[in-house]
């Protein structure tokens, strides 16, 4: 009687667990590596290291919040790292008319990109992961036929976004918290957020239901793009210079971790923006961790994937339906 009841509560436990990691397990994991920082990692605790580690948290997180929309829609845009790459060269080239035309142009830049993939995707029928593999490739390309290398950038207000404060907080920090702020309202209050997770829960029942459902997807691209090409602006600003040559490398691979490990499912239906934040300070932390106390970059990418494989292992009923 005694091992029937063990045998019961065992597998309860362990749900259990996996409930618990579900939920909260990337808020335990930036805990846990702040704590280890605290311990292991000289100076950690000065203003000037967590205002780097937020200022370069801050465009993954911008990008991650796109990624998290399309993510809910049951789709995946690889094409964000290119977009801000692209976003570099443009703001590059239309910067002598002054930042708001460059910002302006990199818009239009964008939206288009978004609504090619949003196109394929909504209209045309193309796997998503496909159509958005080709736009990664084309738009790379297209960004390194505008600006074949790298070119400094000299410009005061440009120079003012990347580096200017508001009472010592980072321009960059406070837009990617307005920006998180947006998407999670946008998400959680409105009736476009509400469309988008009823496709990613099932489309075909979002469509019997008479939900605009290839509107909002081709929406849903245009937004991710749009906040990519934000984040390429951010970091072309806080560089001084446009390299759409290595800008936004690996970058889809980094807000897709951001967005898995923070608690939204890969199967769409749900959005964890508070957790896709949380996910982006977690890899920011990690990699800040390996990077001073002089490991290879190498590694930061093997503990990438561990940390992706585990939280894929934990979301593994999540999102079955």
């Amino acid at each position: 009687m005694a091992e029937a009841t063990t045998l019961r509560t065992a597998p309860l436990d362990r749900a259990r667990v996996l409930q618990w990691l579900q939920t909260y397990g990337v808020y335990a994991g930036v805990a846990a590596l702040l704590v280890v920082n605290v311990v292991i990692t000289p100076n950690f605790l000065t203003a000037e290291n967590f205002r780097t580690q937020a200022v370069q948290v801050a465009p993954v997180i911008i990008v991650a919040l796109g990624m998290a929309l399309v993510i809910g829609t049951e789709g995946v845009d690889l094409s964000v790292g290119a977009v801000m790459a692209l976003a570099a060269s443009v703001t590059a080239l239309y910067l002598g008319y002054g930042l708001l035309p460059a910002l302006l142009a990199v818009a239009l830049f964008a939206a288009a990109v978004g609504l090619a993939n949003g196109a394929l995707v909504a209209l045309v029928g193309v796997q998503p992961i496909v159509a958005t593999l080709a736009l990664m490739v084309g738009g790379r390309g297209i960004a390194l036929v505008l600006l074949p290398q790298l070119e400094d950038l000299r410009n005061p207000a440009l120079a003012s976004l990347g580096s200017g404060d508001v009472l010592g907080v980072p321009y960059l920090i406070l837009i990617a918290a307005v920006l998180a702020l947006l998407v999670a309202f946008t998400v959680r209050r409105t009736t476009f957020g509400r469309q988008l997770l009823a496709i990613g829960d099932s489309r075909p029942a979002a469509q019997l239901a008479g939900l605009p459902v290839r509107r909002v997807l081709i929406i849903v691209y245009v937004v991710c793009a749009l906040l990519a090409a934000v984040a390429g602006v951010l970091a072309t600003a806080r560089l001084q210079a446009s390299d759409p040559t290595s800008l936004g490398n690996l970058m889809e691979l980094s807000a897709i971790t951001a967005v898995v490990v923070g608690g939204t499912p890969l199967t769409g239906g749900r959005v964890n923006i508070a957790g896709t934040v949380a996910g982006a300070v977690l890899i920011q932390l990690l990699t800040a961790t390996l990077i001073k106390h002089d490991l290879p970059p190498s590694w930061t990418q093997i503990a990438q994937a561990v940390v992706i494989v585990a939280a894929v292992y934990a979301a593994r009923g999540r999102g079955r339906r």
